[in-house]
């Protein structure tokens, strides 16, 4: 694939880096800037042919296959627009776009023009996150109850992600969105989500956007996904996510606590991780970040999705629900109340209902718990099906 890359910061020379070290026949040939300088200077950097602060000349270049939008959250709606007018396959990074409502469009501009578009949602590819999905799926946590989802920093890099017109919000539209999709995954993504009950604060920030939330969103089947985001938190990136099952428990720790601590006096230069606030003190650095957040896995993914004409595991439909969702987490942040997710679109299933399923023990009995004492005896607590009756037995 030869790639044209819409814009030169922080999460596009991330992008960058990962697609200079994933498949090695992907070629990145041209960066759009809307500054001419900072354009020079990423193709100079990352040694391309080509440069411009023209989108449409970069987009409609005929040598690129297909274009990453690494752009501030205002701009991907008009980016999006140019790749379906060219015809070109888009990847858009996260979210796919402020509201629901322009995530939408995205959509729908996609489809019409017959291309694909990709979802960059970088943390539903890392290692870690693949292979626990990949055990919920054989089930071997059972049926899934509950899903949490936490992602916590100082605050993000860039000036545009504090105004709240370019970014459409604070931390719930920058960091939720991970969050929620995420538990999607877990959930079941043909699951329909049904409404949200959230809190949101400005905590420490002076800005018109939240900078902490925590959200509960229920799905048709009764089970809830829940987030935890902020700007608030100090110390580094914290992302952990949290899966239990009738059946087991997963626990991930993706960042700042993965095995990998140092301690240093500071002196040095060295970059730690995303995110760290500090080069002295205890450290916890991590190996190889592109890989460690999912950008090799994601971008794989997306050009094999290409070339064999497939879904992507992340599309601009994903997107859009997780647009709805965060809608949903925004009005309910003001109202205080349980606020329904509007689906204009909704393709997943459809005769999904909230229901239980209860461990039977024999024809008489459901079992509650079966437990092992400290003497070795073992305890079983049922409940009798008919009289409601609950019992304790020895054996």
């Amino acid at each position: 694939m030869k790639i044209a890359m819409l814009g030169s910061g922080f999460i596009a020379r991330f992008y960058a880096d990962s697609l200079a070290a994933q498949r090695r026949k992907d070629t990145l040939i041209s960066v759009y800037s809307r500054s001419a300088e900072r354009a020079e200077k990423f193709a100079k950097d990352y040694s391309l042919p080509h440069y411009s602060n023209n989108l449409d000349e970069v987009v409609g270049n005929p040598e690129v296959d297909v274009v990453v939008i690494a752009l501030s959250n205002d701009l991907h709606l008009m980016a999006v627009e140019a790749c379906a007018k060219a015809g070109k396959d888009v990847l858009c990074t996260k979210p796919l776009g402020r509201t629901g409502e322009e995530a939408k469009k995205m959509l729908d501009m996609v489809e019409k023009a017959g291309i694909m578009g990709g979802y960059l949602e970088d943390l539903c590819y890392t290692p870690k996150f693949l292979k626990s999905l990949k055990s919920v799926k054989s089930g071997s946590i059972g049926r899934v109850l509950w899903a949490k989802s936490r992602e916590t920093h100082p605050g993000p890099h860039s000036d545009w992600f504090w105004n709240l017109e370019q970014s459409g919000g604070g931390a719930i539209v920058d960091l939720g969105c991970h969050c929620i999709e995420l538990s999607r995954n877990f959930i079941g993504k043909d699951i329909k989500p049904v409404e949200v009950m959230c809190w949101a604060a400005t905590q420490v920030h002076p800005i018109e956007a939240e900078d902490h939330a925590i959200g509960l969103v229920k799905y048709a089947n009764g089970v809830i996904g829940q987030f935890e985001v902020s700007w608030c938190f100090r110390g580094g990136m914290d992302l952990r996510d949290e899966v239990m099952g009738s059946e087991g428990t997963i626990w991930l720790n993706n960042f700042l606590r993965t095995g990998f601590e140092m301690f240093s006096t500071g002196k040095g230069n060295n970059y730690v991780a995303e995110k760290a606030e500090s080069s002295s003190g205890w450290l916890f650095p991590v190996g190889d970040e592109v890989n460690e957040l999912g950008y090799n896995h994601m971008f794989t993914d997306m050009f094999e999705s290409i070339e064999q004409k497939r879904e992507p595991l992340e599309n601009f439909y994903d997107g859009y629900v997780v647009n709805c969702i965060i809608d949903a987490a925004y009005k309910s942040a003001k109202s205080r109340n349980w606020e329904p997710v509007q689906l204009d679109t909704w393709r997943g299933r459809t005769d999904v209902t909230e229901g239980h399923e209860f461990a039977s023990y024999d024809d008489v009995f459901y079992l509650i718990k079966e437990e092992v004492l400290p003497n070795g005896e073992k305890k079983l607590i049922l409940k009798n099906k008919k009289s409601g009756e609950v019992v304790r037995r020895d054996i």
